[in-house]
């Protein structure tokens, strides 16, 4: 048997370290069934919170920054944005359909086609879709607020195409919000870009069921993505951005646990590293004959880098990192644990760095510690700030973590 132990990332507390556990547990009893999980929670003591109720947080500052504007034919650009506003798509086919003209017009006794389409997406079944356990219990409320949606557009047709992937996503969208509100984390629920896909697939040939057609062109991005181009998403996301900084302080306080663990741990590092080196002898004390494998998100894979670069006399068989930046931090010669130019100790155990292109926290380890760290790329096809939490509800890394492990 292997003992795994896991170490969470930055913004963790309590209730999502038990759901990220039952969630990396369950994915690792699949791959390797001989595997011992071992807790590793360093949220309590060694995370950061306000301890003066926000007496730092400036009052609202009404000047407004610059946008320059995003690309509108990239899926995860797409997806950035319904994460943001689910209904962004479906607001500005609507608004197509009306300005072109392909409504029947108001005819006495005929019910809106948006209406009749609502009440079915309402009261669309849900059984015998594939739809994951973190997001299944949120379907029938998602597909409740799509329909109020949709019995608010103006009037005009959603026979011409292209509404069921629309109205698929959306609903997708919703789901993912109403599960991620449930997380009560600063961190993006944990979700990978396939179960998403796979989800909206589902609905969309549903839909389609019920309005007839394939919506094959609104499938791909490029076919919707002229609505969500240029002023239009620019203006979705300057509108966000003010209402950041109207509610700032709020926002500011949800958002302590993420940056302000970060920069607890670059003054007051000796804590979180005490909790892991704490954690490791007490699994191999448990279990001297078994193998000890850490695996550590974000913050936590700066943290046992550190710890055991600092710590020759402490064993560990594998580390695994997963969106870390360890390695961008070495680069600066910003790591606690090894200045710059020097080497990983030879008591270094085998080092496997996973990253994924779209995480913006993830870096690659190779390259600064070459012969030493092993880097694999995943690709979980989620828009970032959700790609940093998407590792581990994606499939593929527990495929290949259990071929790693001793």
């Amino acid at each position: 048997m292997t003992s795994v132990v896991f170490v969470h990332g930055t913004g963790v507390r309590i209730e999502s370290y038990e759901r990220s556990f039952t969630r990396v547990s369950r994915g690792m009893t699949k791959a390797r069934p001989d595997a011992e999980m071992v807790r590793c929670y360093w949220g309590d003591t060694c995370g950061a919170s306000l301890g003066m109720d926000g007496a730092s947080i400036p009052v609202r500052d009404r000047n407004r920054g610059v946008l320059d504007e995003p690309p509108a034919d990239d899926p995860t650009a797409l997806w950035a944005v319904l994460l943001a506003e689910p209904f962004a798509e479906l607001r500005a086919y609507a608004a197509e359909t009306e300005a072109g003209g392909t409504g029947a017009g108001f005819v006495p006794g005929r019910r809106d086609p948006w209406e009749v389409f609502a009440e079915s997406v309402r009261t669309l079944p849900t059984d015998g879709l594939e739809v994951s356990p973190e997001l299944a219990p949120y379907l029938h409320r998602a597909l409740d607020r799509v329909a109020s949606e949709l019995d608010l557009l103006p009037a005009g047709s959603p026979r011409d195409g292209g509404v069921n992937t629309l109205t698929a996503r959306a609903v997708t969208a919703v789901v993912l919000h109403l599960a991620d509100d449930a997380e009560e984390d600063s961190d993006p629920l944990p979700v990978d870009g396939a179960d998403r896909d796979a989800l909206v697939e589902q609905l969309a040939e549903r839909f389609a069921g019920l309005l007839g057609g394939t919506d094959r062109a609104f499938g791909r991005v490029g076919a919707s993505a002229k609505w969500l181009g240029g002023q239009a998403l620019q203006s979705l996301l300057w509108d966000h951005s003010e209402l950041a900084v109207r509610y700032r302080r709020g926002l500011t306080g949800k958002a302590v646990p993420a940056t302000g663990d970060i920069l607890r741990y670059q003054a007051r590092g000796t804590e979180l590293r005490s909790r892991v080196a704490d954690t490791v002898r007490h699994t191999r004390a448990a279990a001297p004959d078994r193998p000890v494998v850490l695996i550590a998100h974000s913050l936590g894979g700066i943290a046992c880098v550190d710890l055991l670069a600092m710590e020759p006399s402490l064993k560990v068989d594998l580390l695994v990192t997963v969106g870390s930046q360890a390695p961008f931090l070495y680069e600066m010669d910003a790591l606690t644990g090894l200045r710059r130019g020097e080497p990983l100790p030879d008591s270094f155990p085998r080092w496997l760095n996973v990253y994924d292109d779209r995480d913006l926290l993830g870096f690659v380890a190779s390259k600064v510690f070459p012969g030493r760290a092993e880097d694999h790329r995943v690709d979980t096809r989620q828009p970032f700030p959700w790609s940093h939490s998407a590792y581990f509800a994606h499939r593929k890394l527990y495929d290949w973590l259990g071929k790693e492990l001793p």
